[in-house]
């Protein structure tokens, strides 16, 4: 029972990162049981999980759905994952080992490929290589606690990260802050590192805005 739990609980996660689910769709429990050839209760366990992260909530008279932030809650929720962003940048500098730092150079790299080739182009396949930079990072910083916190967090604003890779520019943008980031990070430069990663991940209130419009 808890391996069908998990593979429903993973496939859903899968659907948040790869764009298939987004903020405010329904997650219909008949769909996931015949989909995925199991009862009724690795289903629920697997939403309850998920609610208790924050990743769902359950509406009266709707069901299941994917978490959608209010305003205030889209920016509670970026305050923290700035921080823990630039935490684990930081400690990625002062942990970063051989492996981690070439993992990290062929992420940066693929980034670059992508604007260098692409530009503006196909921002949801970058928004993927987007993913692989962070998620490099955050294992380099050698805390997997940490390196939980950020998937969980991160998670809730997913979606409105990849619609901010449709601007014009931002694709281009965004992989030269992340060979800048790597390279502090492989310098060892700590406190810079962390800042400007912090930064990074940030947006302003009219940004936020102009996110939340986009997903309705």
């Amino acid at each position: 029972m808890a391996g069908q739990t998990e593979q429903v609980l993973n496939a859903i996660l899968d659907g948040i990162d790869a764009g298939r689910l987004n903020p405010g769709d329904l997650i219909e429990e008949a769909t996931l049981m015949e989909s995925h050839n199991v009862s009724r209760t690795p289903v629920r366990e697997a939403l309850l999980q998920l609610e208790t992260t924050g990743l769902i909530r359950r509406l009266p008279r709707k069901g299941a759905v994917l978490f959608k932030p209010t305003l205030e809650e889209f920016l509670a929720i970026l305050e923290v994952n700035m921080r823990l962003e630039g935490q684990a940048a930081g400690l990625a500098a002062r942990r970063l080992t051989p492996a981690n730092a070439a993992a990290l150079e062929s992420a940066v790299a693929a980034c670059e490929t992508h604007a260098a080739t692409l530009g503006d182009a196909e921002p949801d396949a970058y928004y993927q290589l987007n993913l692989q930079f962070h998620k490099t990072v955050a294992i380099s910083g050698g805390n997997p606690f940490l390196l939980d916190l950020v998937k969980t967090n991160g998670r809730k604003l997913l979606a409105y990260y990849r619609v901010a890779y449709r601007y014009p520019g931002a694709i281009a943008n965004s992989a030269a802050e992340h060979r800048t980031i790597a390279t502090l990070i492989t310098s060892r430069r700590i406190d810079e590192a962390e800042a400007l990663m912090t930064r990074h991940v940030g947006f302003d209130h009219v940004t936020v805005m102009d996110l939340m419009a986009a997903l309705g």
